[in-house]
């Protein structure tokens, strides 16, 4: 598919299609021809060298500004015709544009190209000097409506020299937005079109105007459908029977490690392997037509090339889901590509469901069932879990056992080459264990399906995403891990965002977020109060507040009268609550009550408590829990210190009340799960 770049007046047509402003321009061959139109134009003048391979026109010398009459359009024309044929070989001049200049106004630029992942996306950002002052720009997916064009405008740093600032009246907001709606519905709609740039379109008091563009087209001809997966049925990730292919007596083989985690499955296991009569304990059938009895998923172990061959008599067990553990397919290069595209079709030919292949495989802590070789199993609980990397699932779940966060799921993707990301994320949402999704991305196979179905689970159930390969050495490395190329960070954030998906940039904020959510859901507003008996960490709270996007409530009236009647006189009469340090339970449960009937002032309380000798940690938990359940606010306990604590924060975590021992982790969370709301 060739690329070809419009020419400058091909690209001011392509604008006046989207009823974009251009200057008004003629087209000069020869230097008459440049004097002529000058006198048409109208002064100032500023002319351009016409040629499909000088890009850069400045740097070859093809641009001058500010000429007031014909006789200097004619020397302009031939300065720049000698300049351009002396710094440039061949330049293949085609003649010089000649246009009105315009006047100064705000210089914006907006882009538009295909994403790998997601399609067509629209860039917009300040152009000129404020490129560099202010290095950020705005991305979304197309296509996008009113709302998403007015927000991609707002969230830039320096949105007030558009919406106006101090004594800068605002400009013409309303042109901005119906020009990016303009060029994006044309750009989305228009096939050959394959990626744009305008820079500058200037901004002015009353209206707006482009003064360049390339335009990038092919012979397109046809737009990409977004592609729909067949939907999969929740019950294929619930078997009554599990058959492991290629079970193994020896503990460093793959086939033994899936078995063992295996033992505590509540229903039938059928392990296969022609060279043993028993395994674990567990009679052993030597090939899968020697099962005794129906099976639902089936668990390969056994080397790639051998794979192929149990998948007929899998179907013809009635299989419906198979995970294939096996490595050595399309991760290793066109041999394993090939191996991959006709395990996929032998599957798709049976009617089974193929997860994988080079997956680590499947946990439901709740139901028992762990088809992985992780040599540690997860906890019962309410985080679904969807990785695409094996060795960060493996350091997770060893990681989550002294942290105590437990799991509904645990998802290797693996290769993606039937199931995907799409699918587990339905499977999770109706799961109804799952009540907050993490996923960890390095690509994704189909990204408008994939913003469709996250848009929706993300508004039942909070999704919490950290995308890797963020940096040049990062995509690298996601492109030789995954086996294909990685989309653009800066696309895939834009696209969570537009999805309702919480992004993240660790692993760590990932299951703050999570546990946060998972237990007291979205707060309703960022509305906060602060309860605390330590005066530094009442301060340290108000800097984190403030930093991460959290209003502390002004506590008025008869609230301070209530808390006055009880609270030292010393307390702080503000908000963060500081009770004073000789505070105990009993204190912070009279200043609960208050909160309690004043619930409507207020979304979300923070309680942070540290080591005291008047402090009964165990009953400030037990409050807490109280606090909790007789509100419908997010409550969020900071019960900070070492062993002394540990029995209160025992007591929030056995009622499913997050806990930080670090503040800033606290609103950093939260400032999370508010930041969009």
């Amino acid at each position: 598919m060739e690329k070809r770049l419009l020419s400058e007046p091909e690209g001011y047509e392509f604008l006046k299609k989207a009823g974009v402003p251009v200057p008004e321009y003629a087209v000069a061959k020869n230097r008459a021809m440049a004097e002529e139109y000058a006198q048409v134009t109208g002064f100032p003048l500023v002319m351009k060298i016409l040629s499909p391979q000088v890009i850069h026109k400045t740097d070859a010398g093809g641009v001058i500004t500010g000429i007031m009459n014909s006789t200097e359009a004619g020397e302009a024309f031939d300065r720049i015709i000698r300049t351009v044929s002396d710094r440039v070989p061949t330049p293949g001049i085609e003649g010089v544009i000649i246009e009105r200049q315009m006047p100064q106004g705000l210089e914006l630029i907006i882009g538009g190209k295909k994403d790998p992942a997601f399609g067509k996306i629209i860039t917009f950002g300040f152009g000129g000097i404020y490129v560099e002052l202010f290095r950020d720009f705005a991305i979304r997916v197309l296509p996008v409506g009113p709302e998403e064009i007015r927000g991609m405008v707002r969230e830039l740093p320096g949105s007030g020299l558009i919406t106006g600032y101090r004594n800068n009246p605002p400009l013409d907001e309303k042109a901005l937005l119906d020009t990016i709606s303009s060029i994006s519905r044309l750009f989305f709609t228009s096939p050959e079109i394959e990626e744009f740039d305008i820079n500058p379109l200037i901004l002015y008091r009353d209206g707006i105007i482009a003064v360049d563009a390339r335009v990038y087209i092919t012979d397109e001809t046809d737009n990409p459908v977004c592609e729909e997966s067949d939907a999969v049925s929740p019950d294929i990730f619930y078997p009554g029977s599990i058959a492991v292919i290629g079970a193994s007596s020896d503990p460093t083989k793959i086939g033994y490690a899936v078995l063992r985690n295996l033992l505590s499955f509540p229903g039938i296991i059928y392990p296969v392997n022609p060279r043993h009569q028993t395994l674990l304990g567990m009679k052993t059938y030597p090939s899968v037509p020697a099962l005794p009895g129906p099976v639902d998923l089936a668990v390969i172990t056994i080397p790639a090339p051998a794979v192929r061959g149990v998948v007929d008599d899998l179907g013809n067990k009635g299989v419906k889901l198979v995970i294939v553990v096996s490595s050595g397919y399309r991760e290793t290069g066109e041999a394993g590509k090939v191996l991959e595209k006709e395990l996929l079709a032998s599957v798709k030919s049976q009617g089974i469901r193929l997860m994988g292949p080079n997956t680590l495989g499947i946990m439901l802590p709740n139901k028992k069932i762990n088809t992985t070789f992780d040599p540690i199993s997860a906890q019962p609980g309410h985080i679904g879990f969807i990785s695409q990397s094996g060795a960060i699932i493996t350091t997770i779940v060893d990681w989550s056992l002294p942290e105590e966060i437990g799991f509904s799921a645990v998802i290797s993707v693996g290769n993606q080459s039937d199931l995907g990301f799409v699918d587990y994320l339905r499977f999770v949402d109706h799961d109804p264990d799952t009540r907050a999704i993490i996923l960890y991305i390095e690509e994704i196979k189909n990204g408008c399906e994939f913003i469709r179905v996250v848009r929706e689970v993300a508004g039942r159930k909070p999704v919490i995403a950290l995308k890797s390969g963020s940096s040049k050495k990062g995509k690298i490395a996601a492109s030789s891990h995954t086996g294909s190329l990685a989309g653009s960070y800066e696309v895939y954030q834009a696209a969570f965002r537009q999805a309702g998906v919480i992004g993240v940039v660790s692993l760590k904020e990932a299951f703050s977020v999570a546990e946060l959510l998972a237990s007291e859901g979205y707060p309703k507003g960022n509305r906060a109060v602060i309860i605390t008996a330590a005066g530094g960490f009442a301060v340290l709270a108000s800097d984190y507040a403030d930093r991460y996007g959290i209003d502390l409530i002004e506590l008025r009236g008869s609230v301070l009268e209530e808390l006055d009647a009880f609270l030292p006189s010393g307390w702080s009469h503000e908000n963060p609550v500081d009770i004073i340090g000789d505070a105990g339970a009993e204190r912070y449960a009279r200043t609960f009550d208050i909160m309690i009937r004043r619930q409507d002032e207020w979304d979300i309380a923070f309680v942070i408590a540290v080591p005291s000798a008047v402090l009964d940690p165990r009953h400030l938990g037990q409050e807490i829990i109280r606090f909790s359940k007789s509100t419908h606010k997010m409550i969020v306990g900071c019960l900070l210190g070492g062993d002394s604590m540990k029995q209160g924060i025992r007591v929030l975590r056995d009622e499913g009340i997050p806990n930080y021992e670090d503040i800033e982790d606290a609103f950093k969370a939260v400032g999370r799960a508010v930041r969009d709301l």
